[in-house]
C-alpha cells in the first residue's frame, strides 16, 4: 500500500490483525486529536474490493474515538453477523475505512437528505437502521432509506423517523 496509514486506520488495523493474530487488545500509543474526541465511529474491512466487516456505533458509548475505533474493529472483524470471523491468512488482503461521525440531527423530510453527503437513520418505535453515506450501489436517498428499513425490519407502510449525520471518512 502506496503511503502511510492515517493514524485511526492504522489503529484500526493494529487492533484487528493483534486481536485475531495474539487475541489482544492493542493500548492506542499516541492519540491525535480526531481520536481524542467523543464521537459514533463505524470501522468497514473490505477484501478484493468486496466488503468484509462493518460495525460501528452511531453515538460515542467509551471514552474516545480511540476506543470506539479498537471495539469497533473487534467487532467488524468478528462479530459481523453476515460474515465468518477474520482469519490470520486473511490479514494481508485486508483494506479499511474508518468513518467518524457527526452527531445525528433529525429531519423534516427526505428534501433534506443526500445519499453522497449524509448518512441516514430510519427508526420506528425501538427499531433502527443506519446507513452511511457515499456507499458503492446506494444512488438515491430512495435507496439509502430502503436499506435502513430493510436491516431494521421496518415494513414499507410503517412511519419512520429520519436523521441524518456526515462523516469524516479515513482510508
Amino acid at each position: 500500500m502506496a503511503g502511510e496509514l492515517h493514524p485511526v486506520v492504522k489503529l484500526a488495523k493494529e487492533t484487528v490483525e493483534s486481536y485475531v493474530r495474539e487475541g489482544k487488545i492493542p493500548e492506542p500509543k499516541e492519540l491525535t486529536p480526531e481520536m481524542k474526541e467523543r464521537a459514533g465511529v463505524f470501522v468497514s474491512l473490505h477484501k478484493h474490493g468486496q466488503l468484509r466487516g462493518c460495525i460501528g456505533t452511531f453515538e460515542p458509548t467509551r471514552e474516545n474515538v480511540a476506543e470506539e475505533i479498537i471495539a469497533n474493529a473487534i467487532s467488524s472483524s468478528t462479530k459481523d453477523p453476515r460474515f465468518p470471523p477474520v482469519t490470520a491468512s486473511e490479514l494481508d488482503a485486508l483494506e479499511y475505512n474508518v468513518d467518524i461521525l457527526t452527531e445525528p440531527e433529525p429531519v423534516a423530510d427526505i428534501s433534506q437528505l443526500d445519499h453522497k453527503k449524509y448518512g441516514v437513520i430510519v427508526e420506528s418505535g425501538w427499531k433502527r437502521g443506519l446507513l452511511l453515506p457515499d456507499l458503492e450501489g446506494v444512488d438515491s436517498v430512495e435507496d439509502q432509506i430502503t436499506i435502513c428499513r430493510l436491516k431494521a425490519g421496518i415494513s414499507v407502510g410503517e412511519p419512520v423517523k429520519l436523521y441524518r449525520f456526515q462523516v469524516r471518512r479515513f482510508k
